[in-house]
């Protein structure tokens, strides 16, 4: 897409938020206090053996109409899910158990004591007319928010949360029992443009080349990962896919703008019921690619959409855009992690759909404290 039609995009959509259809004034980032969740205890485990297969599609066996069913997890249970494990570039693996506060889980459940919206799923990864943008401009693909977007060397994307932290999908790291074998030497890639005098030889014909053509991908480290234990096998079980979710610690911070995360509202408090992401995707390699849809269902941890998207979009920052509390400036946080295509089993019959992860305020707790390392920093999301 050009990039007089991407600025016609977004100007469009300004225009509608501003005089169409919403309502600018009901659609405000509302700061709540989030929980805390205290580490009990930490403790040394043995090495993973990093020998999984990387899995684009993932299947799951409780749908949005069975986790419904489901009974509401109890302290404990929280507890067990958001313990985590931590790996370091060395091999030394740990575990950390969590306690988490009963009073601090108000607005955890706001979503699940509610029946939902239900409107009908269709079948969706892409068909028919192909709804996604490639951002091929090298202006508009390395300033933000798109220089937020990042490869990860298993296939993945991810999003740059902090100068040292991206968020990506569990299971690009992990199949559930053990680490995919490219988690090992784990780095992630950020889409820049070369530099006239970058390289060996400074000033080469091929560098002066290598400045003026596509932007490329510079690779940096990764050293620490941190993955909810509710996303392993045996663990939360049907609904290990609502801790979908890791955060990787980069070797080096990183002078690209970042992308704050925050607390998902209701989808009704969306502008325009929408959100948007841009990833990596298998089908199109080495372009970004942006989309926005409407979702179409929630429940307390997911997000039910129709966004077309190809393995290699797993991992992406689902992002909405809304107003600072008593400002003018509107600010885009990420409010989920695209968890990709999936597969379910629906009144007996398998029924796919495109699925993302919300940041509840206990999992915003959690991936904030993973960032900074500290519960300070943490406390309104």
């Amino acid at each position: 897409m050009g990039t007089i039609q991407l600025l016609l995009l977004f100007s469009m959509n300004t225009f509608l938020l501003a005089f169409g259809i919403d309502n600018v004034e009901n659609y405000t980032w509302h700061l709540q206090q989030a929980p805390q969740l205290l580490n009990r205890r930490t403790i040394t485990i043995e090495p993973p053996r990093f020998e999984a297969k990387s899995k684009f599609l993932l299947n799951s066996t409780c749908g949005i109409e069975c986790q419904r069913k489901l009974p509401l997890p109890t302290v404990s249970d929280l507890q067990s899910y958001l313990s985590y494990e931590t790996v370091y570039s060395n091999g030394t693996r740990t575990m950390t158990e969590v306690n988490i506060k009963e009073s601090d889980l108000k607005n955890e459940f706001e979503f699940a004591k509610s029946e939902g919206r239900s409107r009908r799923r269709r079948r969706r990864q892409v068909f028919g007319l192909d709804s996604r943008f490639s951002i091929s401009d090298k202006h508009f693909i390395t300033s933000y928010p798109f220089n937020t977007a990042v490869k990860i060397s298993t296939g993945c994307t991810g999003v740059l949360v902090s100068r040292k932290h991206v968020l990506t999908a569990a299971h690009c790291i992990h199949d559930g029992k053990d680490y995919v074998k490219g988690a090992k030497r784990l780095r992630v890639g950020f889409l820049k443009m070369r530099t006239k005098g970058g390289g060996k030889r400074r000033g080469s014909k091929r560098n002066k080349r290598s400045a003026k053509g596509k932007p490329r991908f510079q690779w940096s480290r990764v050293v620490r990962t941190q993955v909810p234990k509710g996303w392993f096998k045996g663990v939360a079980n049907d609904i290990a896919v609502d801790y979908d979710y890791a955060v990787l610690e980069l070797k080096r911070p990183q002078k690209t703008k970042y992308m704050e995360i925050g607390i998902s509202p209701p989808v009704q408090n969306m502008p325009s019921n929408r959100i948007h992401f841009s990833g990596f995707d298998n089908d199109k390699p080495g372009n970004l690619v942006y989309r926005f849809c409407t979702v179409s269902d929630e429940s307390s941890d997911l997000l039910y959409q129709y966004c077309d998207a190809q393995p290699g979009a797993s991992g992406s920052g689902i992002y909405i855009r809304l107003k600072e509390p008593e400002q003018r400036a509107w600010k885009r946080k990420i409010i989920g992690v695209f968890s990709g295509h999936q597969w379910v089993d629906v009144s007996g019959a398998q029924q796919d759909y495109n699925v993302a992860v919300r940041i509840t305020p206990l999992k915003y707790a959690q991936i904030c404290f993973w960032i900074h390392g500290n519960y300070a920093d943490c406390r309104d999301g």
